[in-house]
C-alpha cells in the first residue's frame, strides 16, 4: 500500500483544468520529486490532495484511505505536512511561536522544538526573534521545521529553494538528506536539479499538466538528470 498515490487525477480551480491523468505514487520511507517548469500543475498537485483545488476525476489515496475528507486545515493532523511556496511565515509572531502552530496536538513522534533546533541550530539562536525578521533562507528552516512539529507522514515540500542563495540550498538539501535517512517520506516539488539530485530516488516530470516524464535517481548522474529530463 502507497503512502500517497494518485490515480488518473484531473483538477481544476472552477472552471480551469490544470491537472489531467496524472498518476503518481510515493512509498513510505521514499523520496520523490515533481519536476516542471512554472505553471505546469505542480502546486495544483499539492492543492488537489487537501481540497483546494477541486478534484474533478481520478482519486487521491493517503494511507490508503481517500483524501476527500482531508483539508487544509486538518492535513496536519492526518499526517501531511506541507512546507508552501513562499514559506508563509506568520508575521507578528517569534520562532518559537511559529514552531508552535505547527503542532498537531493527537500525533506523536520524535519531533518537537529541541529536535527541530537541534536539526536548525540557528532557529535555537533566533528562538525569540520575530520569524518575519530573519533572511530567506532562516525563514525557509523555520517552515520546514514548522512542518516537522507535527510529526508528518509524509512532508511535502513545495520549491523550497525558491529566491535562495546556492549556499544556503546546499545547506538545506543537507538537512533533508539527514530528514531521509531518518526515514521521512518526502515529496519535493521543485526545479533545481542540484536539490532534486541530492534528496529524491525517483523523479516525475509534469508538462502542461500531465506527467510525461519519470524515472529512478538510482545510477543517474547529475549531468545525466539535466539531459534526460526535458523540462
Amino acid at each position: 500500500m502507497s503512502l500517497l498515490e494518485l490515480e488518473s487525477v484531473d483538477a481544476a480551480y472552477g472552471k480551469a483544468k490544470v491537472l489531467h491523468g496524472v498518476s503518481l505514487k510515493v512509498e513510505k520511507g521514499e523520496r520523490v520529486a515533481i519536476l516542471g517548469r512554472n505553471g505546469v500543475g505542480k502546486t495544483t498537485l499539492v492543492n488537489t490532495c487537501i481540497g483546494v483545488a477541486r478534484l474533478n476525476g481520478g482519486q487521491v489515496s493517503f494511507g490508503g484511505k481517500k483524501v476527500s475528507t482531508i483539508r487544509a486545515f486538518t492535513a496536519a493532523r492526518s499526517g501531511l505536512a506541507i512546507v508552501p511556496q513562499g514559506r508563509r511565515i506568520v508575521p507578528g509572531l517569534t520562532v518559537r511561536e511559529n514552531l508552535i502552530l505547527g503542532s498537531a496536538p493527537n500525533r506523536s513522534g520524535p519531533w518537537n522544538q529541541e529536535a527541530v533546533f537541534n536539526l536548525f541550530p540557528i532557529l535555537r539562536e533566533r528562538a525569540d526573534t520575530l520569524g518575519t525578521a530573519m533572511s530567506g533562507g532562516q525563514q525557509q528552516m523555520l517552515a520546514i521545521g514548522r512542518a516537522l512539529m507535527a510529526n508528518p507522514d509524509l512532508l511535502i515540500l513545495d520549491e523550497p529553494s525558491e529566491g535562495l542563495a546556492p549556499v544556503v540550498v546546499d545547506e538545506l538539501g543537507d538537512a533533508l538528506v539527514r530528514l531521509a535517512q531518518n526515514g521521512t517520506s518526502i515529496l519535493l516539488i521543485e526545479q533545481n536539479f542540484g536539490l532534486v539530485h541530492k534528496i529524491s530516488e525517483r523523479y516525475y516530470v509534469l508538462s502542461k499538466g500531465s506527467v510525461v516524464e519519470q524515472g529512478s535517481m538510482r545510477g543517474l548522474s547529475l549531468e545525466s538528470l539535466k539531459k534526460h529530463v526535458s523540462v
